[in-house]
Parts: structure tokens; C-alpha cells; sequence
């Protein structure tokens, strides 16, 4: 059974009357209304019905500037968009959670690879909340998705699946798993799969052997070998504190004092390092 992708409708007039009464308001017609709101003005609540009204207008303004660009769009195009969503929301919520960096990971490939518009980034994430509580299952999603579109499509897809599991380090197995299932219901060849996971592996391995470098650069920063607890990482830092501290130097001149100073912005990056790592803030 497929999905059915619903237009967004030009949102009503009803809060018409709303900015009616504001403009009578303004322009000083209807003498009731002003009594009322004098009353409303003097009892404090003046500033909650402005607040309520603004936000109307925002929500407004925003369901319009969605609605118009949906007309605007083909329904293969809208209908795209809108799978795409939903698929990447539920790879997102598969262990739970839907964090803010598998968020950023789905908005920022519309804005930034795709260079969606403001318009357009107001559909896209009307259709993120719509998703978060869409109950189709992910089977089904992925099985209309593949019968929907071409082998290409189905390939960024699967990329952009990857993605999503790539945002946690490292990527949960079961996520892994779930990506290959994803695969194969999407009909994706088993090499193109596996050279899209060995990709995002490669760069795993990439940033976790920076990262290890890096930790290296800072134990030799605080003297220390690599491997050293906490304790002595302390005891290290107090130490270089002490010896570097611009003060020290401040007697030589200014450049021998900007030299310090430089040396404790290494040595405190170092133990800020640390600190997180040992969680010892």
C-alpha cells in the first residue's frame, strides 16, 4: 500500500479577525475595542496576547511560503523529498533517539548539497517534524521508495543513510546491519554497497588515527609519555603553569611575555584536552 504525499493547504483566514481587531486597534476605530483592550493593558496581559499574535503571524506566514512553493514544485519531485525524509528520520530513530547531529546531517545535505533556498528549508523541515511521528514502517517507506524511483536515487539515498549512522563514532552494529538491510531492500548491488560502507569506514579510521595523533602531540606538550593518568597529567600541568606563567617573563619584555603566553595557550589546550577525556571538568 503506498503512501499517500499530501499537499500542504494555504492556511485559512481565521486569524484574519485577529489582525482586523489589531488594526482597529491602531488606527483608534471601534471604541469597545479599546475599552477592552485598555482593560486587558492595565490587568498585564496586554504582552501575552502581542506574544500569541506574533506567533500566529510567524506560523502563518511560514505554512504560506510552504504551501506555495509545494504548487510550485512537480509531484515526482514533492513526493522524492518527501520519502527521502521520512526514510532518513526513521534510519535516525531506529536506536531511540533522534539526535541533534543526525538533525544537522539531514538539513545541512539540503542546504549546503542540494543549496535549498529559505523557502525550501521551510518545507523541509515541516516534512522532518511531520516524519518524526509518521507511523509507516521503515520496510514499507524503503519498498515504495525503490518501486518509486531509479537505481540512481536509490544509490544517494543509501549514501545519505550512511551518513545519518556515520554522525555517532563509532556507528552502532545494529545501525550497520540496518543499513545493509536497507540495501538490499532498495535492490542496491552488493558491491556498490560495500564500496559506499567502505568509505565511511576509511574515513572513521581516518579521523580516529588524528585523533590519536593529536593525543600523542599533547602528552609531549605536558612532557609526558603517552599512556600517563590523570594524576600525572595534573601534577604536569600545575608544574608548566608555574614555569610558564607570563609573569615569570614579564621583566624581559614584551616579546619574551607574548612568547609565555603563547607556550600557556599550548599547554592549557593540552589539559583542556584531558580534562574532557577524563572527564575530570
Amino acid at each position: 500500500m503506498n503512501m499517500e504525499y499530501r499537499q500542504h493547504n494555504q492556511p485559512g483566514c481565521g486569524g484574519c479577525l485577529l489582525l482586523l481587531a489589531l488594526l482597529a486597534l491602531v488606527t483608534g476605530g471601534a471604541p469597545a475595542l479599546l475599552n477592552l483592550l485598555g482593560f486587558l493593558f492595565y490587568s498585564g496581559l496586554a504582552g501575552l496576547l502581542l506574544l500569541i499574535a506574533g506567533f500566529w503571524a510567524f506560523s502563518y506566514y511560514i505554512q504560506r511560503r510552504v504551501s506555495t512553493y509545494e504548487a510550485s514544485q512537480s509531484e515526482s519531485h514533492n513526493r522524492f523529498v518527501f520519502l527521502l525524509i521520512n526514510i532518513l528520520v526513521k534510519i535516525a530513530q531506529a536506536d531511540g533517539h533522534f539526535t541533534r547531529a543526525e538533525l544537522n546531517a539531514i538539513l545541512n545535505f539540503f542546504q549546503y548539497h542540494l543549496r535549498y533556498n529559505q523557502d525550501q528549508m521551510y518545507w523541509v523541515k515541516q516534512l522532518v517534524k511531520e516524519a518524526r511521528d509518521n507511523p509507516t514502517s521503515l520496510r514499507q517507506l524503503l519498498e515504495e521508495f525503490r518501486t518509486s524511483f531509479a537505481y540512481e536515487p536509490r544509490l544517494i539515498l543509501l549514501e545519505l543513510i550512511y551518513q545519518i549512522i556515520h554522525t555517532k563514532q563509532p556507528p552502532p552494529e545494529n545501525e550497520l546491519r540496518l543499513a545493509r538491510e536497507a540495501a538490499q531492500l532498495l535492490q542496491i548491488s552488493v558491491y556498490d554497497q560495500r564500496t559506499i560502507e567502505a568509505k565511511y569506514m576509511y574515513r572513521q579510521r581516518q579521523e580516529a588515527a588524528s585523533a590519536a595523533s593529536q593525543e600523542e602531540q599533547y602528552y609531549a606538550v605536558l612532557g609526558l609519555e603517552k599512556g600517563a593518568d590523570f594524576a600525572e597529567i595534573k601534577k604536569a600541568y600545575r608544574k608548566l603553569s608555574m614555569q610558564y606563567h607570563p609573569d615569570k617573563v614579564g621583566h624581559l619584555g614584551e616579546e619574551f611575555k607574548k612568547v609565555a603566553e603563547e607556550k600557556m595557550k599550548e599547554i592549557n589546550v593540552a589539559y583542556g584536552y584531558f580534562e574532557k577525556k577524563f572527564g575530570n571538568r
